[in-house]
C-alpha cells in the first residue's frame, strides 16, 4: 500500500514552498516519522517526516514549487526492511616471491623536444559574455531571493535617513564584568551579554519616542502599546530576524535566554514561522563581525532599526582631560516619513543615556 506525502501547512500568509533537499532518495527505505525533505519558504526552512515506515518512491524534483497539501512522493508500505549484507570473508592469498632478474642495460632514448605552449581560447557565451571555468553558477534560495526582495522594496518604499551617535560602554563593561558570574548562577546559564543592556535601553527609549514602535498602512499610522524586538541574525542561509514578543515586559535574564535561543536555531534552520512575523523595531550587531560603523536598511513595514558595532579603545575628552575608553559607534536608520529627525535623535541620545548608565535602566529612570 502506498501512503502518500503531503506538503504540511506553513504557516500564517504562507502558501507555497519549494523543495530545497531530499535527505533521502527514491528506493531508500524510511522509518516512521524520519526526516526526508526539507522545503524552503520565503521565511524558513520546514522538515517533513515520513508518514510511516517503508520504501520512498515518486519523489518530486528539486526546485518545484509545491503548494500547501500537494504530493511530495509516496511510500511503499509492502516493502520489507532491507538486511545488512555480511561481506564474504576471501580466502588468504599466497604470496609468490618473482625470481632475480639481471638488470638490462640500454642506451637511453633521445629527449623528445619540449611542446610548444598552447593557449585556449576563451569561450564566449552570449547570455554572460565570458564562460571562464573558474566561475560557478549557484540558484539563489528562496529566502535569499525573498530578501533581495524586501530590501530592494524597503529603499523603493520608505525614505530611508540614518543618524549616528557613539557610546561610552565603560559602565556596562564594569557591570557586567562585576555580576556575570553571578547572574550565570543565578539565571540557570543565562550569560549577560551587551544585548540585553540595549535591547532594555530601546524599550525604553521607544516608549519616550513611540513613532519609532509604529508604521504606516495605508494612510494611517499604527501605534503600538507593545515592543516585539526583532534580533537579526547572520546564517549561512541568509539574515533572519527572529521577534522577541513583549520584549517590553522580560527581565534581562529572559533576554538573554531567548537572545541566545534564538541565534542557535536561526544557525540551524529550526525557527517556527511565528518567531520571525509582527516585529515592531529591529536590533543588529554588525559589531560581533567586526563592523566598526554603518548604516542598517530597515526591515520593512518598521519604521526603526538600530545598529550596534564593534567595541574600540578609543581617545575621548572627560572633564578636559583626554582618556581612553571603550567606545561604540551607534546607527539608528528611520522612516522619515513618520519620524522626524527630532524624533530619530533624541531616541538616539535616549539609548545612549540608559546604555552609559546602566542604573538607569534597574530604576525604570
Amino acid at each position: 500500500m502506498a501512503v502518500e506525502i503531503r506538503v504540511p501547512a506553513l504557516g500564517e500568509s504562507l502558501t507555497t514552498a519549494t523543495v530545497a533537499r531530499w535527505l533521502k532518495q527514491a528506493g531508500d527505505y524510511v522509518q516512521h516519522d524520519e526526516t526526508i525533505v526539507e522545503l524552503e519558504t520565503d521565511k524558513v526552512s520546514v522538515e517533513v517526516t515520513a508518514p510511516s515506515a517503508g520504501r520512498l518512491e515518486n519523489c518530486t524534483p528539486l526546485g518545484t514549487e509545491v503548494e500547501i497539501g500537494g504530493l511530495l512522493g509516496q511510500i511503499d508500505e509492502t516493502a520489507e526492511a532491507p538486511v545488512a549484507a555480511v561481506a564474504p570473508v576471501a580466502p588468504p592469498v599466497e604470496t609468490v616471491r618473482p625470481e632475480p632478474i639481471a638488470p638490462v642495460v640500454e642506451s637511453p632514448p633521445a629527449p623528445k623536444p619540449a611542446p610548444k605552449p598552447t593557449f585556449a581560447e576563451p569561450q564566449v557565451s552570449a547570455a554572460s559574455g565570458i564562460d571562464d571555468p573558474r566561475e560557478r553558477r549557484v540558484p539563489m534560495s528562496r529566502l535569499r531571493q525573498t530578501i533581495a526582495r524586501n530590501l530592494k522594496a524597503a529603499q523603493n518604499t520608505a525614505a530611508i535617513l540614518t543618524t549616528f551617535n557613539e557610546i561610552d560602554m565603560s559602565a556596562a563593561k564594569a557591570l557586567r564584568a562585576e555580576y556575570r558570574d553571578e547572574f550565570e548562577k543565578k539565571h540557570d546559564g543565562a550569560r549577560l551579554g551587551f544585548m540585553s543592556f540595549f535591547a532594555r535601553a530601546v524599550v525604553g527609549a521607544l516608549r519616550d519616542y513611540p513613532a519609532l514602535n509604529a508604521q504606516i498602512e495605508g494612510d494611517e499610522i499604527v501605534y503600538r502599546d507593545f515592543v516585539n524586538l526583532g534580533i537579526a541574525v547572520g546564517t549561512e542561509r541568509g539574515l533572519v530576524v527572529p521577534v522577541l514578543h513583549d520584549a517590553d515586559q522580560m527581565s534581562f535574564a529572559e533576554l538573554e535566554r531567548r537572545i541566545a535561543d534564538y541565534g542557535k536555531r536561526a544557525r540551524v534552520g529550526s525557527l517556527k514561522l511565528d518567531e520571525l512575523s509582527h516585529g515592531s523595531f529591529s536590533i543588529t550587531n554588525g559589531g560581533i563581525f567586526g563592523s566598526l560603523l554603518s548604516t542598517p536598511i530597515l526591515n520593512t513595514p518598521q519604521s526603526g532599526i538600530l545598529g550596534m558595532h564593534a567595541i574600540q579603545d578609543r581617545p575621548v575628552v572627560r572633564d578636559g582631560q583626554i582618556v581612553v575608553r571603550p567606545m561604540m559607534y551607534v546607527a539608528l536608520s528611520y522612516d522619515h516619513r513618520i519620524v522626524d529627525g527630532r524624533e530619530a535623535v533624541s531616541f538616539l541620545v535616549r539609548v545612549k543615556q540608559l546604555v552609559e548608565d546602566p542604573r538607569r535602566l534597574l530604576l525604570d529612570l
